[in-house]
């Protein structure tokens, strides 16, 4: 269930981020930033419901996720298709972030 909640984490906040990039970098008007704050919000709650005991260990591991989506973000959204070393570097955070958050732990 992890992935799944990371995954709709990032999407949640890379659309309140780019809200604000709309309105402050693309002159959209200040009615973006309500819609942006509202995904922030959901952001931060869906982060929080990760089944992690350390936030922090969550927030690396939720990391991984965020880049990838960052980079779909950038195709979707955008219309600039990543290259091969923003693939390789995604590919690298997710293993990353696999193991941060899967490894086995005594504590």
């Amino acid at each position: 269930m992890t992935y799944p909640l990371f995954i709709a984490a990032a999407l949640a906040e890379i659309a309140g981020c780019f809200a604000f990039w709309a309105w402050w970098r693309l002159d959209k008007s200040p009615l973006w930033l309500l819609p942006g704050i509202a995904s922030l919000i959901l952001f931060a709650w869906l982060l929080s419901l990760a089944d992690s005991p350390a936030a922090g260990r969550t927030y690396a591991a939720y990391g991984g996720i965020y880049i990838v989506a960052s980079l779909g973000w950038l195709w979707a959204a955008e219309g600039l298709r990543p290259d091969r070393w923003d693939v390789i570097g995604a590919a690298i955070c997710l293993v990353g972030a696999t193991v941060i958050f899967a490894a086995p732990r005594s504590v």
